[in-house]
């Protein structure tokens, strides 16, 4: 209860908020810096020279770009495509792809955070972007083609939206909007992501005193269902239906069920965009070194979070975060560091909560110290990121030469659009030659060895096999040339089929 001295004595700045309570904004320019500051590392390291991996391809081929529409297996979502869309559709170049990407996730930061600022203070959002903004899987995924980071954005300003929505003096209409915006947004890019956000949040929401009850819960209800519709007509349209969709996606995601792959998660850290199966060696230990540090940190956000009076909002962004990390860690038997990135998102606010709050916790006399070991900490931690994002990005511009030769090579043997590619890699591979992609078996399957063989009667066809292998039974005739190799990569045999005419074109 609060007393009548207490009531009448003027507020000091000093005085913790009220849990749940809406806070004056304070300055934003920090959050502008960390924003360009996240915009500028993309664009000094993680853009230059890079090409489209396969997933890359599929979502940018469904929209324009370089090739006709891949191949679009159950588990997709076309969300991502719809986001590049309005470059993809006009031009074909990775370089402007990852440009406009870059500066759209930079913005996509610092719109999320903004929505926090009457929650919690700046610098609090500020070092939780730093930190955020400042992971390998961050800065690598920010110009990519990929839904993860996207989904980390909707649902860091899902809850805020929320907590908006709920603080006193009364409901704020456009958090209530936002909501359903983001979980729609968030369902768009990864159904199953905007399902786990939904779930922490609808229960909070029916947490909230009774005159608002019913709101907040329907709004978020009906953000997961409007995301999902696309994904669900889709079903019935190019599926087989609702439930035969849920099972091929089940299938190639490999079985839904009961595993631990924690430790498949922390193996994925040294760089490896995606470990399945992963049964590697832990060769890169320091590189986990902060995900072992996470829970810690967490926890000391959290009680210095409700010491500050802003217990409520850091609660329920944890709570959100282990929802939408729970069906990664303990549900899929393999793992890809972009899983986690919107359970990273909502995690770095109690670890900035933390991190402010041990610097506040000390003598005035020895904060400067305490903020310097921190401040040393954290450029320890940069560094051994920058490593791993130098790992990751080696990879992706290897990916770029070998796939940009292999182009070549079958332009000049006569493989020009219209044209097919099928056999090893052969999404990229068609991708970058300008052709369709056309698989008889594993998850694309929608044509078959006689359909390819009558296809190559009509256009260029290429059977692309690892180098020595025999290639189906409808090419052992075709002429084979060895495509180049990029340092690193296994050698391909292309089979070329007699319709393919070099040189002309």
């Amino acid at each position: 209860m609060t007393t009548p001295e207490a009531r009448a004595r003027p507020r000091s700045p000093r005085d913790p908020q009220p849990t749940g309570g809406r806070r004056p904004p304070g300055r934003a320019w920090p959050l502008v810096a960390v924003a360009v500051a996240f915009v500028l590392a993309q664009l000094a390291l993680a853009v230059p020279g890079t090409g489209l991996g396969w997933d890359e391809a599929v979502y940018v081929s469904q929209v324009g770009g370089n090739a006709p529409p891949a191949y679009f297996s159950a588990p997709r979502a076309r969300g991502i495509s719809y986001l590049v869309a309005p470059v993809a559709a006009f031009t074909a170049s990775t370089g402007v792809i990852r440009l406009y990407l870059a500066l759209l996730s930079g913005a996509a930061l610092l719109g999320a955070l903004w929505l926090w600022r009457p929650v919690l203070p700046v610098r609090v959002l500020a070092v939780a972007g730093a930190l955020f903004a400042g992971l390998w899987v961050t800065l690598f995924y920010g110009p990519r083609v990929m839904p993860n980071l996207w989904c980390a954005f909707g649902a860091l300003a899902a809850v805020g939206c929320l907590l908006r929505a709920v603080a006193p003096p009364g409901r704020d209409r456009r958090s209530v909007a936002g909501l359903g915006v983001a979980v729609a947004g968030v369902t768009l890019l990864r159904p199953a992501d905007g399902l786990w956000l939904a779930l922490p949040l609808t229960a909070a929401a029916l947490l909230v005193p009774a005159r608002r009850r019913p709101v907040l819960p329907a709004v978020t209800v009906a953000g997961l269902v409007l995301g999902a519709v696309p994904w669900v007509v889709e079903a019935y349209t190019s599926y087989g239906g609702l439930a035969a969709r849920l099972h091929r996606a089940g299938e190639i995601q490999g079985t839904l069920g009961w595993y631990v792959a924690v430790d498949d998660h922390v193996r994925a850290l040294a760089g490896r965009t995606l470990c399945r199966p992963c049964d590697v060696p832990w060769d890169h230990p320091w590189t986990a070194l902060w995900w072992f540090l996470l829970p810690l940190l967490v926890v000391g956000g959290l009680v210095a979070a409700v010491r500050a009076g802003r217990g409520t909002a850091v609660v329920l962004a944890t709570v959100t975060a282990a929802s939408l990390a729970f069906p990664y860690l303990f549900t899929i038997g393999y793992a890809a560091p972009r899983f986690l990135l919107p359970a990273y998102a909502l995690l770095a606010l109690p670890v900035a909560e933390g991190v402010l709050g041990a610097v506040g916790a000390v003598r005035p006399a020895r904060r400067p110290l305490v903020a310097g070991l921190l401040a040393a900490g954290f450029l320890a931690h940069l560094a051994v990121q920058y490593a791993v994002l130098d790992r990751a990005v080696g990879y992706s511009r290897s990916v770029r030469a070998q796939f940009t030769g292999v182009a070549a090579a079958l332009g000049a043997l006569g493989v020009r659009p219209p044209c097919t590619v099928t056999g090893r890699e052969y999404v990229p591979i068609g991708y970058y030659t300008g052709c369709s992609s056309r698989q008889p078996r594993g998850h694309d399957g929608s044509i078959t060895e006689a359909g390819l063989a009558e296809l190559a009667r009509h256009r260029p066809l290429a059977v692309v096999v690892h180098a020595g292998r025999t290639p189906p039974a409808y090419a052992a005739d075709w002429p084979v040339t060895r495509l180049p190799s990029a340092p690193g990569w296994r050698a391909f045999d292309a089979y070329v089929s007699p319709s393919a005419r070099p040189g002309t074109g």
